[in-house]
């Protein structure tokens, strides 16, 4: 069965953070997409929080994971989450609905914010870049 991945921030990324790379070249891009929720500028990264309102949309990359269990946990150590402390996490990994253009939705994981937004600024269009999100 195959498993998938969206990223919407470092990992849909061009550039992607050399402790991360080989797990990242291990993903196999398969389209862009969106999730419904709220994304927002975190500082050095972006964070998303699901929303079932499908006011907001989320854009960013579908990934289908490779069987190697090991590259979702590497994964999860880079996010900062920790399975067995999720509250305590700074991204928590949930499955969620992902919408693919003129094409079927798949479920797949999303690594959500897990801190009080607030304060942060709401990325409104959805899209992250590190270049547009700065004043």
């Amino acid at each position: 069965m195959k498993d998938y991945l969206f990223a919407y921030g470092t990992l849909a990324n061009s550039k992607v953070p050399h402790e991360i790379t080989s797990s990242v070249k291990q993903l196999k891009h398969i389209g862009d997409g969106f999730i419904f929720g709220r994304l927002y500028d975190v500082g050095e990264y972006p964070g998303t929080v699901l929303d079932s309102d499908r006011r907001y949309r989320v854009y960013g990359k579908i990934f289908e994971l490779p069987a190697d269990p090991n590259v979702l946990e590497r994964l999860d150590a880079y996010e900062a989450f920790d399975p067995q402390r999720p509250r305590t996490s700074l991204f928590v990994r949930h499955r969620t609905a992902i919408t693919r253009p003129n094409k079927s939705t798949l479920v797949g994981w999303v690594y959500e914010y897990n801190r009080d937004v607030t304060a942060l600024p709401l990325i409104e269009n959805g899209h992250y870049s590190k270049a547009s999100t700065r004043a």
